[in-house]
């Protein structure tokens, strides 16, 4: 047990959820959603952990760069390089880095920056590389709950989680990864976090044809805001909603096929992945509509039969942390914690910060 309160703070694209990791062993979760206005979020949390002043805060940041660094403590030229990367992230750095400046404005405390891309640093160059000319590649996202995964797996899977196993992030920004002896060999995202499968309001990857008419039709200015918040579920549903919640309780016939088309990518890329590695030992549900969806599991999964995956229909349904059948390959539920991981790795690089028992 850490003898100090550290604040992990991890801040997305419509939603603020942190942790407070009491110094008596004990946490307390905080969740807060918002609509284009961070800062009115961040408020609130500070409003809410006046009572307990952290001794550290670590925040996570989707993007960080070429460097393969989990975390690093956050000084003024990190601040300057991390400003420096928000063209690759400009839905989520913005408020990442009002993270950093608002705690460190109401904390005396050292601010940390955990990195999402990190933990695919792994991957091989021909998973890195794109065919396109200079150094635009594949960098990953998700990284800190895909981490996290990755520590559970052995207390469940035993000596299969070393194996390869595909984890399924999906949430309103969603990916997966490919992983081999719980290392990161291949993800779906790409350069950017708009890249990969179908999302809430990104469209994920697209032909570049496609790109390119619609940057003739509406500019690259008009094109950059639709390609962070007018693509995705909510184009695919003709407008109704960018939310998974809410199109799987609608009847309409538009709901109806966003979900599936949502659906049918996700179970492809498990099968693209399947063909790279030369087949799948475990498939892993996490994320906001990986953990709360059956149906969507159960939509995933269905195809997957011919690759040994079938789910048990009660264990489903309950959302339990096993959810395959007995004649199958695991198929998990964990839920996404990337405040944990915040909080180990702050403690690992805290140094004279941290005292422990």
């Amino acid at each position: 047990m850490a003898l100090l309160n550290l604040l992990a703070v991890n801040s997305g694209s419509s939603s603020l959820k942190a942790a407070l990791f009491l110094k008596d062993g004990s946490r307390r979760n905080f969740a807060y959603h918002h609509s284009n206005d961070p800062e009115e979020a961040f408020d609130s949390l500070i409003r809410d952990t006046r009572d307990a002043q952290p001794d550290l805060v670590g925040h996570r940041f989707v993007h960080g760069g070429e460097i393969p660094d989990s975390a690093r403590i956050v000084d003024a030229a990190e601040f300057s390089r991390l400003e420096s990367l928000v063209p690759l992230a400009p839905l989520h750095l913005p408020g990442n880095l009002l993270g950093i400046e608002l705690c460190t404005k109401h904390f005396d405390a050292p601010q940390i920056a955990c990195f999402d891309t990190s933990f695919h640093s792994t991957m091989p160059e021909i998973a890195k590389r794109l065919p396109v000319p200079g150094r635009i590649r594949r960098y990953g996202f998700h990284g800190l709950n895909y981490a996290h995964i990755a520590k559970r797996l052995p207390k469940i899977l035993g000596e299969a989680a070393h194996g390869k196993v595909v984890a399924a992030h999906l949430g309103s920004g969603a990916s997966l990864c490919l992983m081999d002896d719980l290392e990161s060999r291949d993800t779906s995202m790409g350069y950017s976090p708009a890249g990969g499968i179908v999302m809430g309001t990104r469209c994920g990857d697209l032909d570049p044809g496609a790109m390119l008419e619609l940057c003739r039709i509406h500019g690259l200015e008009a094109l950059t805001d639709l390609v962070y918040h007018g693509m995705g579920l909510l184009a695919l549903s003709s407008g109704e909603s960018a939310e998974m919640k809410q199109l799987l309780s609608s009847n309409t016939k538009q709901a109806k096929f966003s979900v599936q088309y949502f659906c049918r990518e996700v179970s492809g890329k498990i099968g693209s992945f399947a063909a790279k590695a030369g087949g799948i030992d475990a498939l892993v549900f996490s994320g906001g509509i990986g953990e709360h969806s059956p149906k969507v599991r159960e939509m995933v999964t269905k195809p997957l039969g011919f690759m040994g995956f079938r789910l048990d229909r009660e264990a489903n349904e309950a959302g339990l942390e096993i959810i395959s059948s007995a004649d199958s390959k695991p198929v998990l539920v964990l839920s996404a914690d990337e405040e944990a991981e915040i909080f180990d790795l702050c403690l690992s690089i805290a140094g004279p910060y941290v005292s422990c028992q």
